[in-house]
């Protein structure tokens, strides 16, 4: 699981600690996510409610109709699109847990936006040493073959980073700008 907020990571430390049977929880998360301001949960938060799987874009109820392109991704790159402003023609959903993979909860969010052309999956890790090995068949069934599916993120690599912050951040630039570009019209 990649919680995204500090309730959502309390319900799921919760969720894990009632369960009679117990698996391994393994939770991916980075300090500097814990720390930010905008993944703050309120109080309400952490009091009620219960861990969600997916969260689906917050301003999804206003641009249903106008979402083109629905992106999905895990944590922190959420809030590195988030600062970069979303348009109206991208909707971001958070996948919170990977396994077991929340098939229902994915296929009746892309359901839910009818004029959609493509599915993205955005990770801030290289290609090989993120979740997108793990996450490409399972879209592709809870999505559907009629989408196209598109992977946004760094080329694979032997090493998790590039060496340096700046070329780091440089790199992270463009994978956001290149999510958050107006989507081209499906071909075919």
């Amino acid at each position: 699981a990649y919680p995204s907020t500090p309730a959502q990571y309390f319900h799921i430390l919760r969720r894990q600690a009632r369960r009679t049977h117990r698996r391994p929880l393994v939770l991916m998360q980075p300090k500097s996510l814990l720390r930010l301001a905008q993944a703050a949960s309120t109080l309400a938060d952490l009091s009620g409610g219960t861990f969600r799987p997916v969260l689906d874009d917050p301003q999804a109820e206003t641009k249903r109709a106008e979402v083109k392109r629905l992106v999905f991704c895990t944590g922190k790159v959420y809030y590195d699109l988030l600062a970069k402003g979303i348009p109206s023609t991208v909707a971001v959903v958070r996948v919170e847990e990977l396994y077991p993979w929340p098939h229902e909860a994915i296929a009746g969010i892309v359901d839910r936006y009818p004029n959609i052309d493509e599915v993205a999956w955005v990770q801030e890790e290289p290609k090989n040493q993120g979740a997108w090995s793990f996450v490409a068949p399972r879209l592709r069934v809870s999505t559907g073959n009629a989408l196209v599916i598109r992977y946004y993120g760094r080329p694979e690599r032997a090493s998790p980073a590039e060496g340096y912050p700046a070329e780091h951040a440089e790199e992270q630039g463009r994978i956001v700008t290149e999510v958050l570009e107006s989507p081209v019209a499906s071909v075919g």
